[in-house]
């Protein structure tokens, strides 16, 4: 694999020119961004998925949820519609993608909306629906809208600073696009990360004045949940169990299900994955299957042996109250 990035290094030279390009026609005017009368926070990255901007948005939602009439708008990733959608009842993964179709589930009364086209997107939401703030998902790179907040996410242990372009590496953006975000957030932690390693993180990722840097680590809830009864982690130890993933990392949850002393048999599926009919035969067949989140939202059917396990950010330190003062007056 390794070699066979190197071969690719001339085509991630052309990539990264063709990125810096961009960014540069931005910069200078030649290309426009629009800022919009209702506030935006951007959440996203410099690099492919794996960062945790879906346990992000949560956080925010959290924060604002009680406060503001809020709306979050993606592009809908592998979704199967297209244009500006609006979350209903009737939803499903097919039409909004399984990261929106997760927010929208799980936070009653929050407007979700999902278009490729995020100035069309926020349009619509202000025409139609009138909301005080907007979460933008993914939309680092979308520059055509200019938002009030940017939230810049990048994984521990694998840093944009170290990172390179695709396909090389794993960077969609230039590194130096980094210098946009106000905020810059450390995902994945250790959550007995010293002082001193911040500090050195902190140092690698070079902040600019006006840039907070956080750290964050992963907390995953030992309460399972699924169309049968809840179960907790302990009741499935010693049981046949199988793992079915279609997520960018799934290691941070290997680690913690190791260290919680479950066995299990992993079956991998590429990241946003929809599951054939075949392949949700072979899992309603097993006796007892674990899955994340996002990979349930992409099951149409919901069999009783099929839980899933929720994560969330934990911020680290002062990080949620830094993250609330930076926001505050949105």
């Amino acid at each position: 694999m390794k070699l066979l990035r190197k071969l690719t290094l001339p085509i991630a030279f052309i990539y990264g020119l063709v990125v810096r390009t961009r960014n540069f026609c931005y910069d200078t005017g030649i290309l426009a961004s629009r800022a919009f009368v209702t506030p935006t926070i951007c959440i996203g990255n410099l690099s492919l998925g794996g960062t945790g901007k879906t346990p992000m948005a949560e956080l925010l939602i959290g924060l604002f949820r009680e406060t503001h009439r809020l709306a979050v708008l993606s592009r809908g990733y592998k979704r199967r519609s297209r244009g500006f959608v609006l979350a209903d009842s009737d939803s499903d993964a097919g039409d909004l993608g399984d990261e929106p179709l997760q927010l929208f589930s799980k936070f009653p009364g929050l407007i979700v909306a999902v278009d490729a086209n995020r100035r069309r997107g926020i349009s619509r939401l202000e025409q139609q629906l009138a909301p005080d703030l907007i979460i933008l998902d993914d939309a680092f790179q979308h520059r055509k809208v200019r938002p009030d907040v940017s939230i810049l996410l990048t994984a521990y242990g694998n840093l944009y600073t170290d990172d390179y372009y695709l396909p090389a590496g794993n960077l969609r953006d230039s590194p130096k696009e980094a210098r946009r975000a106000d905020i810059i957030v450390v995902t994945k932690c250790p959550p007995g990360i010293s002082d001193a390693e911040q500090q050195q993180i902190t140092a690698e990722l070079h902040p600019g004045p006006h840039q907070q840097v956080l750290f964050a680590s992963l907390e995953y809830d030992t309460l399972l949940v699924g169309a049968g009864k809840p179960l907790s982690l302990k009741d499935l130890k010693d049981k046949p169990l199988t793992l079915v993933t279609g997520i960018a990392s799934s290691e941070p949850l290997e680690v913690f299900l190791k260290g919680e002393g479950l066995v299990y048999d992993h079956r991998r599926f590429r990241d946003h994955h929809f599951f054939s009919r075949e392949e949700l035969e072979q899992i309603v067949s097993l006796p007892l299957v674990l899955t994340t989140e996002k990979d349930y939202m992409r099951m149409p059917e919901k069999p009783a042996n099929l839980y899933y396990i929720t994560v969330k950010h934990r911020m680290l330190g002062r990080g949620k109250a830094m993250l609330k003062e930076k926001l505050l007056g949105l």
